[in-house]
């Protein structure tokens, strides 16, 4: 696995997923908050599946030496 998620929008991942985990787990939204799982779980790891199947990469681009 490349990774192809990086920079703000690991970071937005990362809160966005927190934030619905957060707000199943206190009783606020309902069992779909899990959902939030997948966002958290491809904001930490820096691979995203959907990403991989259209070729689009949100890290910075590496320079060859």
């Amino acid at each position: 696995m490349k990774a192809n998620v990086g920079g703000l929008d690991k970071w937005a991942r990362i809160l966005i997923g927190s934030v619905l985990v957060g707000l199943a787990l206190t009783g606020a939204i309902g069992l779909w908050g899990w959902i939030g799982l997948v966002p958290m779980l491809t904001g930490i790891f820096g691979y995203c599946p959907a990403y991989s199947i259209f070729g689009w990469s949100s890290c910075p681009l590496k320079t060859e030496q």
